[in-house]
């Protein structure tokens, strides 16, 4: 009878474990949180300026500031539950994001995370943050950007990260954090296509093997949903072709809407793209409502006195402001079918 009793309780605690986890939402973010920088200088790298004797003056101070900041951002995103899954860029190492995930407003949920540095100048890099008990991680690999045609680029990896989800669906995810535009649009232009076509290239070998593969690329492209690297070389075109991706970013540039602010004028640079198995598959987990999300709320978002509205950032050049970043986050929910 003991030994019944024993089975009973051991089974039953098993089916509220399971109750617990087995969620019909699933949601994904990317945030470009803006030079998120320790105060330690690495010699190896051009962190000179986040350091206490920098000209930015990044203190201690400063620095848990700006962590707290973007937890209380985290934690914000989605329906009244922390997202499973969040992209980062402009991480400096894996000091910063071990500060951000313990901090107060998400501590609870036990993010476990993917990084790895990269041979970036400045020092910052792409990572993710994942939820354990939502997301079973199977693997992960650091895609290496070399181009051809500059032998001495050094700059952001490409992280791919693939588990399961809610103990149903294959998650490929790319987290992204393409060449800026710093030098000139079209003179940078080549590196985003080799960005593109990397992605590109590992999306087609997955899809050989699994032709209806759920996959999620998120991430700053520092380019628009119209360009030439998103649009024609990613193939995130939306034409339900059977190769194309879909980018849900779309309807906020046919707006006017954007993630990014330059001189009064937005634009979409970072970006939520899926798989058609993402929007139309009829088993498991799909796009809700087909759409993505910018979280632009206006306690994170700067008014001039003027009426123009940006996101409210920490530094603006050597200014600090004290704000959450320069960029807003964008995020997608995923449903149970």
């Amino acid at each position: 009878m003991k030994k019944v009793t024993i089975l009973s309780a051991l089974v039953l605690i098993s089916i509220l474990v399971y109750s617990q986890v087995d969620k019909n939402t699933f949601t994904a973010m990317f945030y470009n949180v803006e030079n998120l920088f320790d105060i330690t200088d690495d010699p190896n790298t051009k962190d000179d300026e986040f350091t206490p004797e920098g000209s930015k003056k990044w203190n201690k101070e400063r620095y848990d500031k700006k962590l707290k900041n973007l937890s209380i951002v985290i934690s914000s995103i989605g329906d009244n539950e922390l997202p499973e899954l969040v992209g980062l860029c402009e991480v400096e190492n894996r000091k910063v994001i071990q500060d951000l995930i313990l901090q107060d407003r998400i501590k609870d949920i036990e993010y476990r995370f993917v990084h790895q540095e990269s041979p970036d100048t400045r020092g910052i890099d792409v990572a993710l943050l994942y939820d354990a008990e939502e997301f079973y991680y199977l693997n992960h690999k650091i895609i290496p950007v070399k181009p051809e045609f500059d032998k001495d680029f050094k700059s952001r990896d490409i992280l791919y990260v693939s588990g399961i989800i809610n103990q149903t669906d294959t998650l490929h995810v790319f987290v992204n954090h393409w060449k800026s535009r710093w030098g000139g649009t079209e003179e940078t232009e080549k590196y985003r296509m080799e960005y593109a076509k990397l992605v590109r290239n590992e999306i087609d070998q997955i899809t050989s093997i699994y032709r209806s593969a759920k996959i999620l690329v998120m991430g700053d492209l520092n380019d628009t949903p119209m360009n030439k690297s998103v649009k024609e070389t990613l193939k995130a075109d939306n034409s339900g072709n059977k190769e194309s991706l879909n980018n849900l970013m779309i309807p906020f540039t046919e707006k006017g809407l954007g993630t990014h602010n330059y001189k009064g004028e937005w634009s979409v640079l970072d970006h939520i793209i899926v798989s058609n198995s993402l929007l139309n598959c009829t088993t498991g987990f799909v796009v809700k409502n087909k759409e993505a999300h910018i979280f632009s709320a206006d306690w994170i978002t700067y008014e001039s006195k003027e009426g123009n509205k940006s996101p409210n950032r920490t530094y603006g050049g050597p200014n600090y402001y004290g704000g959450y970043s320069d960029h807003y986050p964008v995020y997608v929910v995923l449903t149970k079918q």
